[in-house]
This record gives C-alpha cells, structure tokens and sequence, in this order.
C-alpha cells in the first residue's frame, strides 16, 4: 500500500555542491551520493530520504520539507549554533515567538537551507 511506502522528499538547487554542503555539514543529514535520476541522495537518522535536484528554473517559495522533532527549542538552539537563521512572522494568521508558532498542540519554525528553499521544524504531542 502507498500508505505504508517511504517518501523521498526531492528539493530544487540552484548550486548541488552548496546545498549538499547545507544538507550534509549544517544538518547532519547522511550524504548517499548521487541517485539513478541525477539527483543527490541523502539520508536522516530516522530514515527519510531527500534528494537534491538541480533547478530547472525559477522555484515558488513554499516548505518543501519538515523535520519531526521532540524538542523544537533545544533544535533551533543546535542550528542556530551552526548559523542557521529562522524566520519569524507576524501577521494576522502567522505569528512567532522566539521564532516558533503555536497552534494546540503543534509547534513549528522555519528556516530557509542554502537555495532558498523554506524548510520546517515541527513537534507535535498528542494526549
């Protein structure tokens, strides 16, 4: 069933060599190297996959991948000490503190990775 399939999660890079560096250094991700289809392969510790494909042009501003986490403010603090910068928002239906968003039980911050693209932190507990 689809249901229970992984996902690769495929990301447009404008510079592959800038965004592995991203992905692999400021992340932590595990670098594969590169897939059948061209792209850069790489892996989290939980097991999810990313690949990095080369840009065919200009790409529209959207999170393109979140990160489950348990402690979103003990993550922010670890990437922000690599130099990641998050964003912070504060509109009618988006703000931030300390650069998180809150909304019942869920979290999440985001950060843009080496092309611009906005990646996400999100925690979630239930119960």
């Amino acid at each position: 069933m689809i249901s229970k399939s992984p996902i690769t999660t495929i990301i447009p890079v404008d510079d592959m060599s800038r965004a592995t560096t991203f992905y692999r250094d400021t992340l932590g991700l595990t670098d594969l190297g590169d897939s059948m289809a061209g792209n850069h392969a790489l892996r989290t510790a939980a097991g999810s996959a990313v690949e990095l494909m080369p840009a065919p042009g200009e790409h529209t501003s959207h999170t393109v991948l979140s990160f489950e986490v348990d402690d979103i403010v003990r993550e922010i603090a670890d990437l922000e000490g690599r130099g990641v910068r998050f964003e912070d928002y504060d509109t009618p239906d988006l703000k931030t503190e300390g650069h998180i968003a809150s909304a019942g039980s869920e979290k999440a911050a985001w950060f843009k990775d080496s092309e611009g693209n906005f990646l996400c932190l999100h925690e979630t507990h239930l119960g």
